[in-house]
């Protein structure tokens, strides 16, 4: 895996301003601009012997803990960022709520903040969420981590064992109804510190790697280390080990690292101003004095 890192130029406010008002004759504050593709700015731009370019660069940054991903990771998450825009505004909208108090817990744990999407990615914030597999709650924990990590539980049951308790109680007309156990999975504090314990002991099982540790989450300890065998490497990463991963894990690492990187240029993207890798644009009527206030941009004429 190559560790060459992305430099990134960011675009001042103030250009946005002047560059958007120029090409779409809007006034309005920077960022309020409906295509985020930029494919309209082009097609908008026709013939003329003023016309002028200018090529804006990158100004996506990557959190400190996933800089070395860059190459990697990119593509897709400019796609993801296209393709799951909603998704993405709503899932950070509610996240303001948990995120704050997930963090917290993660410090005292000695873990990367960036592991707080997790919550997003197992639940969407949903306590009562119950997964195919029977994980529960918050951090869609199984019965069997439940129970290491001390958290009190109901015993997710299948379609056949639900079938032969019914029957049972079919049989034993009159018998007293038992309260039902509460599950603490569905508690976000209680569940939050196991799931923080859960992936401190992956972290030293891992040896800090976050990306394996991400992917443990999801598959397992075991099918991680499986993978790494498989890879034949001595110290492999989620790279080179992505190949062996379940196709489930693999998109469920690469959102990781999506919202993350999202999250942490949320403002751009919110704006539609943030770029992944450099975009030319055809400015009609270029006045030579429009250098002056783009800085930041290659201009050509």
């Amino acid at each position: 895996m190559s560790n060459q890192k992305l430099e990134f130029t960011a675009v001042s406010k103030f250009f946005w301003i002047l560059f958007f008002s120029c090409i779409l004759g809007i006034t309005a504050r920077a960022g309020a601009v409906a295509d985020t593709t930029g494919k309209k700015l082009l097609a908008a731009a026709g013939k003329n012997e003023n016309a002028g370019y200018i090529t804006l660069e990158p100004n996506v940054v990557f959190p400190e803990v996933l800089t070395g991903n860059e190459e990697e990771a990119l593509s897709y998450i400019e796609k993801f960022s296209v393709n799951r825009r909603a998704y993405l505004i709503r899932t950070y909208n509610r996240s303001k709520k948990y995120f704050p108090k997930v963090t917290t817990v993660l410090k005292k744990q000695n873990l990367p903040q960036e592991l707080k999407v997790l919550l997003a990615l197992e639940s969407a914030f949903n306590g009562n969420a119950v997964s195919k597999a029977g994980a529960v709650g918050y951090w869609q924990i199984m019965d069997e981590v439940a129970k290491e990590y001390g958290l009190k539980y109901a015993p997710t049951l299948t379609g056949a064992e639900k079938m032969k308790l019914q029957k049972k109680g079919v049989a034993k007309t009159g018998t007293k109804k038992t309260a039902p156990v509460k599950d603490d999975r569905k508690n976000f504090y209680k569940s939050t510190y196991a799931a923080a314990r859960y992936l401190k002991d992956r972290s030293r099982n891992l040896d800090n790697n976050l990306l394996l540790m991400v992917a443990s989450y999801n598959c397992g300890i075991g099918n991680v280390w499986e993978a790494m065998k498989k890879s034949g490497l001595t110290d492999p990463d989620f790279w080179d080990i992505k190949g062996f991963l379940p196709a489930e894990t693999q998109s469920y690492v690469m959102n990781f690292i999506a919202l993350n990187v999202i999250f942490h240029n949320y403002e751009k993207f919110s704006d539609n101003t943030l770029l992944f890798s450099p975009l030319k644009v055809k400015i009609e009527n270029f006045d030579s004095n429009m250098s002056e206030a783009l800085p930041e941009a290659t201009i050509k004429k």
